[in-house]
């Protein structure tokens, strides 16, 4: 299977990697889940030659498209693909620095992410964080009306799917002993949220 591409990747990598630059350390392992095709991981891990990269996913296209990229790429700190499902009890990383999760929040069920929250607390290292990147809702703040729109179209796709209540996702980092530390607009009415392990 080829790489798959994104054109959305392309435009989002630059303002996450300026939010991923003040909280990765210089060195460590940085854990992605539901890396989807794989073109993040690949550029991220060019632009960070001192973190080992570890690409996830659950979807076996995915994985393919990953490896796809890795084989391209050539990069030596960009680790092959492993399959990880959030919710899953066990993990097949134990340990991380960092644990990344971009454009998975609002496309899988609220359960993906009670596990994603729960995974990151029992992997990271303290002081480890947990970066998360996405459209959601905000308690006081309006949602923009593209995302009113695609929360709409991601509902019929699934029901379980849709934009979450940034407080809620705080909460239950917070349940888990993850300390919100940086909330960061980006471009397209998207936000970086931020947690820390103490």
């Amino acid at each position: 299977m080829s790489a798959r591409s994104s054109p959305a990747s392309a435009r989002n990598r630059e303002p996450i990697l300026e939010v991923l630059r003040r909280w990765l350390p210089a060195e460590g392992l940085v854990l992605e889940v539901a890396s989807g095709a794989g073109e993040h991981a690949m550029w991220f891990a060019q632009a960070l030659p001192g973190v080992r990269w570890q690409p996830t996913d659950r979807d076996p296209d995915a994985l393919a498209s990953i490896a796809a990229w890795r084989a391209e790429a050539g990069l030596p700190n960009l680790l092959a693909p492993l399959e990880l499902d959030a919710s899953a009890e066990a993990w097949p990383v134990e340990d991380a620095d960092a644990v990344v999760a971009i454009n998975m929040v609002h496309i899988s069920p609220w359960e993906a992410t009670e596990g994603l929250v729960r995974g990151a607390a029992r992997v990271l290292r303290h002081g480890g964080v947990l970066f998360l990147y996405g459209p959601y809702r905000e308690e006081g703040v309006p949602t923009a009306p593209s995302n009113e729109a695609f929360d709409a179209d991601l509902k019929r796709r699934n029901p379980a799917w849709g934009l979450r209540l940034a407080e809620d996702v705080t909460a239950l980092a917070a349940s888990r002993g993850l300390e919100k530390v940086e909330r960061a607009a980006l471009p397209a009415n998207n936000i970086a949220l931020v947690f820390r392990r103490a």
